[in-house]
């Protein structure tokens, strides 16, 4: 059971990084499209159609990628104050009145309308011969699935902790920083620190002196 999560949380990884490479793409086509436009004389339709497919593919596949990391934004006013075990069972009871439902119909709302577009043959009507965008909508329901498959992932981690008292730990590739190993990187001391603080606040009071 251990590996075949393990198995999603690095599928989830994966996907994420493949598909940041968007960024990369959509970064140099505008830049492309800018130059051709300007200095060419030369504006291409298409690029509008497919920035967006771009980014959409950035957003859409960024989903389960970021649940994997617990980079979701949640309301964490009183949350992060409840002890694990009340954390995992509020999130087990969300997960599966709410967030499961949604995004099984997300994957079969997906899937029907993905496979029209495909049936038909679908091609952007934004601009004139606009490119086809029936493989974008497929991202949909591709999308949906990693997000659902990475959603049993989380529900699993919820029961874990609701046995063990608290949380497993996740990837570590996208964890907040750590002041303290970041100290320990630099070989920094808080000695170190309150002794620059001196110097800081000397400077800082000789600039602001009287005569300021």
């Amino acid at each position: 059971m251990g590996k075949a999560l393990n198995f999603i949380d690095g599928l989830s990884t994966w996907s994420g990084r493949a598909c940041a490479w968007a960024i990369v793409a959509l970064t140099l086509m505008i830049s492309y499209e800018v130059f051709s436009r300007y200095a060419l004389g030369a504006p291409h339709a298409w690029v509008f159609d497919v920035s967006a497919m771009f980014y959409g593919l950035l957003f859409m596949m960024a989903g389960a990628y970021t649940l994997a990391h617990g980079g979701h934004v949640r309301g964490d006013v009183l949350y992060g104050f409840f002890p694990a075990r009340l954390q995992a069972a509020i999130d087990l009871v969300l997960y599966i009145l709410f967030f499961v439902p949604g995004i099984v119909a997300m994957v079969w709302a997906g899937w029907v309308y993905a496979g029209e577009s495909w049936i038909i043959d679908e091609h952007s009507s934004i601009s004139a011969d606009g490119p086809p965008i029936y493989p974008f909508k497929a991202v949909i329901p591709i999308a949906g699935a990693l997000l659902l498959l990475q959603g049993i992932v989380e529900i699993a981690r919820c029961i874990r902790c609701l046995q063990d008292g608290k949380w497993p730990r996740r990837a570590s590739d996208v964890e907040e920083v750590d002041v303290e190993k970041l100290k320990e990187m630099v070989h920094v001391s808080d000695a170190d620190i309150a002794a620059l603080d001196k110097y800081v606040i000397a400077d800082h009071d000789k600039k602001d002196g009287p005569g300021s």
